[in-house]
């Protein structure tokens, strides 16, 4: 961790006893492993987002089908492994398509923080998307649902062990006071001549891949993001990471 950086406190109060596992998000996807030579990988920001928060898991199996129309008689919910359980996890409770989760934790967050609630990043579903949501959670005393919505008519299903919702944490408090600020890149000579010597070294890394220069090809990608590398010219980063490894409840 950066030094310079206090962690915020993120207290996960279970409640139940049986409240599912929260879990480190993982990094890896289905659909990147099977891209060729698992160049998806190769974009560091995907595999960082991937891991940036922690995952709920589902104890058992979950099946939703939604008939069409805005009742809450609409969409069926079953489990075959839950039995009544299922109430305590996946319910048809607003209408409208819309499945409902209970992750089966109250957090509690520093003062200014939140917790950012969503499905898992760089992931999707047929049929079905996740919300949304961002929960003050440095002062709220009740728990809040995790909601997917459905996008026609028709069934899903969650297996066990997936995650169905992903939290991570968000500096609530300090967003408002940003205030983005406009300019021309030419403003910035330094960092104009850095950009710059980037923008030829990569056209030219390109081209040589193109004509099968075997330097090029050997080398197979330019590694200057995992490596933390700045273009010529540049400070080296004075924070930087290329794989995310989040910390498990203790």
């Amino acid at each position: 961790m950066n030094d310079s950086v206090k962690a915020p406190q993120l207290r996960c109060y279970r409640l139940r006893d049986d409240a599912p596992d929260l879990v480190p998000a993982r990094s890896d996807r289905d659909w990147m492993d099977a891209t060729d030579q698992r160049f998806a990988y190769r974009c560091i920001p995907l595999s960082i987002a991937n891991a940036s928060g922690w995952e709920i898991l589902l104890p058992f199996s979950v099946e939703a089908t939604y008939f069409g129309g805005t009742g809450i008689d609409d969409l069926h919910v079953r489990s075959d492994e839950a039995g009544e359980k299922i109430n305590q996890i996946a319910v048809s409770h607003f209408g409208h398509g819309i499945l409902t989760f209970h992750p089966g934790y109250l957090f509690r967050t520093s003062p200014g923080w939140a917790i950012w609630v969503r499905g898992t990043p760089n992931a999707h579903r047929d049929k079905i998307v996740p919300l949304e949501g961002l929960i003050e959670t440095d002062w709220l005393s009740m728990t809040f649902t995790m909601n997917w919505r459905f996008t026609r008519p028709g069934t899903v299903r969650f297996n066990k062990g997936e995650p169905f919702c992903f939290v991570t944490l968000a500096p609530h408090a300090l967003l408002d006071s940003v205030e983005p600020s406009l300019a021309n890149l030419s403003d910035d000579p330094a960092l104009k001549a850095e950009h710059d010597a980037w923008t030829e070294s990569r056209t030219k890394f390109n081209a040589d891949l193109r004509q099968l220069d075997p330097q090029a090809v050997a080398q197979g990608w330019q590694k200057t993001y995992v490596r933390g590398e700045a273009a010529p010219g540049g400070a080296a980063p004075t924070f930087h990471v290329s794989k995310r490894r989040l910390k498990p409840p203790k």
